[in-house]
């Protein structure tokens, strides 16, 4: 496999710091921007293109605040769809292909079936309509192009539900973590070697979901934070989780009750593997606890 010149947008972020780590392990060059570079901006994308030309860009920028999105509709709508569209439009004329990461809230289905990349949009927030025509327009682009749908992120890097629910363990005597909403937890490590595979492939263009296996509730999910939390001395006493249902736990964002993602695709086009969410979540905790040593 050649080196490859890899342009990351949203570097910063927890996703962008795992992903430029295991490419420059695996002997890649990343170009790594945040705020420096206005994704909405065609000019200063164009720009960077020309004086940087990578060999591929992968868009980890977004807009991820999904209950501020309701209220924050402009800044929400300027970078979840007009970010992909204008990187679009510089990568079909800079002849770049383009993998951009989007969120199982562009859907939402009913169990048991796992939604697959072909099914239809149904977003249920403001947040996944924003990213829903972010896909739309960069599909509009011409440019050749990969959608990556993810869920659940959690990671070494910034804020997450794992971090969370340990700090909240730690502190409280109870909590309450919402039963209704299925879906599956991700460890952006897992996501970041899928993402590699797919750019050294530079095949197979189109829309791809990647998770973790298998699926939980937050509550379900909570309830394995705290019992390998426990196990590997992360925290030091049990406490109740109750699980409560949306109505009983209101958000300004309405949030889909089923949206486990099908990784079937994804596994048989690029090999790709999908650990189980357990299993991740364990390696994940474990590096957490050596940060804390």
């Amino acid at each position: 496999m050649d080196s490859l010149k890899i342009w990351i947008t949203g570097a910063s972020g927890m996703l962008g710091q795992d992903l430029s780590r295991l490419a420059k392990e695996a002997h890649h060059t990343c170009l790594l921007t945040d705020l420096d570079v206005d994704i909405t901006d065609a000019s200063a994308v164009s720009a960077f293109l020309a004086a940087n030309k990578p060999d591929r860009l992968v868009n980890c920028a977004a807009y991820t605040a999904v209950d501020k999105a309701e209220t924050e509709t402009e800044l929400n709508y300027h970078v979840n769809a007009m970010g992909p569209k204008t990187l679009g439009e510089c990568c079909a004329k800079a002849g770049v292909p383009m993998l951009h990461i989007s969120t199982d809230y562009v859907m939402s289905g009913c169990p048991p079936e796992p939604l697959l990349p072909e099914s239809s949009y149904d977003p249920m927030n403001a947040y996944g309509q924003a990213k829903a025509q972010g896909e739309q327009f960069l599909h509009a682009t011409g440019a050749k192009f990969w959608v990556v749908r993810t869920a659940w992120l959690y990671g070494i890097h910034g804020k997450n539900f794992v971090k969370t629910m340990l700090r909240l363990m730690a502190e409280k005597d109870s909590l309450n973590v919402v039963n209704d909403q299925f879906g599956n937890p991700t460890w952006t490590e897992d996501l970041a070697r899928a993402i590699l595979k797919i750019l050294e492939t530079n095949d197979h263009f189109g829309y791809y979901h990647f998770s973790g296996d298998g699926i939980a509730s937050w509550h379900e999910f909570a309830s394995e934070i705290q019992r390998q939390g426990l196990a590997l001395g992360l925290l030091t006493k049990k406490v109740p989780v109750n699980g409560v249902t949306s109505d009983e736990f209101p958000t300004p964002a309405k949030r889909p009750a089923w949206s486990a993602l099908s990784k079937d695709k994804i596994k048989a086009v690029f090999g790709v593997a999908v650990p189980p969410w357990q299993d991740s979540l364990h390696t994940y905790l474990q590096l957490e606890k050596k940060s804390l040593a």
